[in-house]
């Protein structure tokens, strides 16, 4: 399955009240939304044909992040499904997964692309990507492990996506500042000249699970019925609902 189709079938399934993108291109991931949709790239040139309600943000997510009121364009400022996009460096990637879990709450899903490089070229920070395969992934693999050492209370899924790998997140919690502690020494682990150190579960896929079987989960009804809960309780019902499903161990993990 490719990334555009793990995408559309997640706003089938999570049938989300708004959705929200960084790293827009040339629009072929944000055409599938139909809800109101907020997205955001410096350099965005939009090809593909749009229907949603869109507010499109030409700057850097951070400065995004920076302003009072970042999500003024929807009507309650939240975001039901997230696709992470932009800048393939880890430590950008992890402050825009850090900014975006503050609009989140229990029942949304926060989605990586690129998170799977399969040989060090594609995993590389210098932007070269593979001559072989037209991929760049950079090195925002290096945030999965973070997640789940750091935020355990985290659902954290890697996906066999084409042709980089996807990661999908579960439980955010917008109140959670662990991340925060511990960014300034993230940051020093992860900024390390090239070639990066590729982990073998990465190259072999080996702890990826395939994403039609996310998607063929009868578990989304249940995290649309529970997100209507107070955070409290719906935070712990839906947690249960991932467990019962067998979506809370990531595979090999």
């Amino acid at each position: 399955m490719r990334r555009h189709e793990l995408l559309q079938g997640l706003h089938e399934v999570l049938q989300p009240r708004t959705y929200f993108e960084i790293g827009v291109r040339e629009g072929y991931s944000l055409r599938l939304s139909r809800v109101p949709t907020v997205a955001v790239d410096p350099f965005y040139d939009i090809k593909a044909e749009i229907r949603c309600d869109v507010h499109l943000v030409r700057t850097t997510s951070d400065e995004f992040f920076a302003r009072s009121h970042p999500f003024a364009h929807l009507d309650k400022p939240f975001v039901d499904l997230a696709f992470i996009d932009g800048m393939h460096l880890s430590e950008f990637a992890l402050r825009d997964f850090m900014n975006t879990e503050r609009y989140c709450h229990a029942g949304s899903v926060i989605v990586f692309d690129d998170m799977l490089p399969r040989n060090v070229v594609e995993a590389g920070r210098g932007r070269v990507g593979s001559a072989a395969t037209g991929a760049w992934a950079g090195d925002v693999y290096k945030v999965i492990e973070s997640l789940r050492t750091i935020r355990p209370d985290l659902v954290v899924l890697e996906l066999d996506t084409s042709p980089t790998g996807t990661l999908m997140v579960l439980l955010p919690d917008p109140d959670n500042r662990a991340l925060d502690d511990a960014y300034d020494g993230l940051v020093r682990e992860y900024v390390t000249p090239d070639p990066q150190v590729l982990p073998e579960w990465s190259r072999t896929r080996s702890r990826a699970i395939p994403a039609e079987k996310v998607l063929e989960s009868q578990v989304w009804a249940e995290v649309r019925r529970r997100r209507l809960l107070p955070p409290g309780p719906a935070r712990t019902a839906i947690r249960t609902a991932y467990e019962k499903a067998g979506l809370a161990t990531p595979k090999g993990a």
